[in-house]
């Protein structure tokens, strides 16, 4: 059961992922001007990572699903971003650049999903 204690805790735990998200992506923007969109590629992954990670604290019961919920919905939740991930590679196939926007899809697909085993298999062994 959502109780209204946890709901506000989850809202503004993702209100505070997605003020790191633009902190974040601006700050890579600047580090490193490339042709691929880096700030979102790595969110994505260090998204997927902790929540890989959360969930493996989860699945040996040392962490609860209430801490589950604001951290891995909420505050992660608001921090990873498909949407945008999915905006940046049809931004990419209409500027022509196909190969660009490849590496941008499956490499996000397969880096998030790889990170998120990371996370999870690191936890394991703690």
């Amino acid at each position: 059961m959502l109780s209204p204690g946890l709901f506000l805790v989850v809202a503004l735990c993702g209100g505070l992922g997605a003020c790191l998200r633009f902190v974040l992506d601006a700050l890579v923007k600047q580090w490193l001007p490339a042709p691929l969109p880096w700030g979102t590629i790595l969110i994505n992954l260090s998204g997927s990572f902790a929540l890989g990670a959360l969930t493996g604290l989860m699945a040996q019961q040392l962490l609860s699903a209430q801490w589950l919920a604001a951290i891995g919905s909420g505050l992660l939740g608001g921090y990873t971003t498909f949407s945008t991930a999915s905006f940046e590679t049809v931004r990419l196939l209409q500027a022509g650049r196909l190969a660009a926007s490849l590496v941008n899809a499956l490499g996000t697909l397969a880096g998030a999903v790889l990170a998120a085993l990371l996370g999870f298999q690191l936890v394991g062994f703690f």
